[in-house]
């Protein structure tokens, strides 16, 4: 009877996860878009690492934990040839055509008692649409280890399926993501889908519901309006939708100054209320470098509130480039 009861509230409970987040939320994805659309990686001409930790609902017991290290990079043009065109002027011409992004992270995620561990790798091309306007196109690998883990779980019976199920053990699972992604000087906008393979997992007997990875897609998009010589003021918004959750939508604002310090703060329909905070220092040890550390706190606004101490992100970057010309790093013509 115990054993059908523990069977009856944890399949309950895993089918409720199924159906909700399934993957991390970030709340400074505006500093790092590349872990929600894999067009933007080499975007900006950067060459950059950032590091996040997410803690979800701090004293909430089996809340969400996330952290990743991502690395992405552009392939410049560089190492000019001579050429003969079509009228016999000679004129010079990239041997690599500029246009050519790539990136990976690795990550670990745990959401109750589901674990994942994995790693992504993408491809980006970029192409000049407009003056200073660029259009990428993104596609990414992912790969994950997922498991359900059962330690503390106790079972009356030993021969009890769950003891050697594959679940327990863990299992490799395949996936891909595509993404698209505007850039401007003024502003940007991105759409992409995840988990499209819609992977799924067979848990226990026929007669219990399976685990699925539902396909999520997002789409975003800010604007920045110069408000005076070294201040900017930034909207933006992400909406969040999935297969089987209703969507999901960030408001926020932020000032920014000389990108040497911005704050906002921005809230997530039905879910949260986020403050962000961040800084730039520039290193002349490390030519065109500049570090960067972002902090946010999200303050839940359901009931799970009472249990919670809130959300905290912390992001950590070094950029290799020069941020007052970001968008002098490709020859437009």
């Amino acid at each position: 009877m115990k054993r059908r009861i523990f069977y009856l509230v944890f399949f309950a409970l895993l089918h409720q996860v199924s159906n909700a987040q399934q993957l991390p939320l970030y709340s400074q994805y505006l500093y790092n878009k590349f872990l929600i659309n894999p067009a933007s990686a080499g975007a900006d001409g950067f060459t950059s690492v950032n590091i996040t930790a997410r803690e979800q609902w701090i004293g909430y017991s089996g809340a969400p934990r996330t952290y990743s290290i991502s690395y992405q990079a552009r392939v410049l043009k560089r190492g000019y040839r001579l050429k003969q065109n079509i009228f016999n002027k000679t004129v010079y011409k990239p041997k690599s055509p500029g246009k050519i992004g790539f990136g990976g992270y690795v990550f670990s995620d745990r959401n109750g008692r589901v674990m994942r561990t994995g790693f992504q790798m993408a491809y980006s091309y970029h192409t000049w649409i407009a003056d200073y306007t660029q259009l990428s196109l993104g596609l990414a690998f992912t790969g994950y280890h997922f498991m359900i883990n059962t330690q503390n779980i106790n079972f009356e019976d030993p021969n009890e399926p769950w003891l050697n199920n594959e679940l327990r053990r863990g299992m490799f699972v395949p996936d891909t993501d595509f993404g698209l992604y505007i850039l401007n000087p003024d502003f940007c906008f991105g759409f992409s889908g995840q988990q499209l393979f819609g992977a799924n997992a067979k848990i226990g007997e026929e007669a219990y519901h399976n685990y699925w990875m539902d396909r999520h897609y997002y789409m975003f998009g800010s604007y920045n309006f110069h408000t005076g010589v070294k201040t900017e003021l930034q909207p933006s918004a992400l909406l969040k939708v999935s297969e089987q959750v209703r969507p999901q939508l960030d408001l926020g604002f932020t000032y920014n100054y000389n990108n040497d310090f911005w704050a906002g703060i921005s809230y997530r329909t039905g879910s949260a209320l986020i403050a962000n905070i961040g800084m730039r220092y520039f290193t002349n040890r490390v030519k065109l470098t500049s570090m960067y550390m972002g902090y946010s706190f999200d303050f839940t606004l359901n009931k799970i509130q009472r249990a919670t101490y809130g959300t905290h992100e912390l992001t950590l970057a070094i950029k290799f480039g020069d941020v007052d010309k970001r968008f002098n790093w490709v020859d437009r013509f």
